[in-house]
């Protein structure tokens, strides 16, 4: 099914998150009283809750989205394959409203796909609920109400690794180093985007990051569907 997908018509994507604000005591008391709340079962009496506000990041109702890389496909007369790269990044808000008007000028067809890795579980509602946090209306690709299961117009790589078996997690880092792809975790991971970003405030970085994500998901794509994977000279970062 997948190898009939017409890879020109796929918005690969991977965003990265932070906790909302820098400290934990930066939070008014009725959000640190939720957030000790929210966070007790995975800290559970091993951490406090400031000491675990680190990873607030992970949860949208505490935290905030920094970068968003996408890359899509693009057949030139010059070029048969190649495949183009851009990141939103700074102001969450613009951030939201960019991707937004990307999706509803250039991705809003029926034939059109959102392709992240563990995207159903993460990125996809973590967008979708940031962007209505912030009154922003969702686009149709992301507006899955009343929409039955074979309506909605996401892939996931995760999921299609999975092959049915859904008690089964496997990380992009796993996935690329057992499918031969270059792994894009040899600068920073998941776990070091916060103290990046406010620590450091080194933006940059996380948009490199961010983007390599964003091709190793295309480059698993292509090697589930037995296709050869892309080369360096067919990535052009816009």
């Amino acid at each position: 099914m997948i190898a009939k997908l017409n890879l020109e018509n796929i918005l690969f994507l991977d965003i990265e998150t932070v906790p909302e604000t820098e400290h934990f005591s930066d939070l008014d008391t009725t959000k640190q009283e939720l957030w000790e709340a929210k966070s007790q079962y995975q800290r559970k009496d091993d951490f406090t809750a400031e000491e675990f506000y680190d990873r607030a990041g992970i949860w949208a109702e505490f935290g905030k989205i920094v970068c968003i890389s996408v890359g899509y496909f693009s057949n030139a007369e010059s070029d048969p394959r190649q495949f183009r790269v851009t990141s939103f990044y700074d102001d969450e808000i613009k951030i939201l409203k960019d991707f937004k008007n990307l999706l509803i000028s250039h991705f809003s067809q029926a034939k059109h796909l959102l392709c992240a890795h563990n995207g159903k579980e993460f990125d996809f509602p973590y967008i979708a609920r940031r962007m209505i946090i912030h009154n922003i209306e969702l686009p149709y690709k992301l507006n899955l109400f009343g929409k039955k299961p074979w309506e909605v117009p996401h892939l996931d790589t995760l999921e299609l690794w999975k092959f049915g078996d859904y008690k089964h997690y496997t990380s992009l880092k796993l996935m690329t180093n057992v499918l031969g792809i270059p792994s894009p975790k040899d600068d920073i991971d998941g776990s070091q985007v916060c103290e990046v970003y406010y620590k450091e405030k080194a933006i940059d970085r996380i948009i490199t990051y961010c983007e390599k994500d964003t091709i190793a998901v295309a480059q698993i794509l292509l090697r589930l569907r037995g296709d050869v994977l892309l080369e360096e000279n067919e990535i052009l970062h816009v």
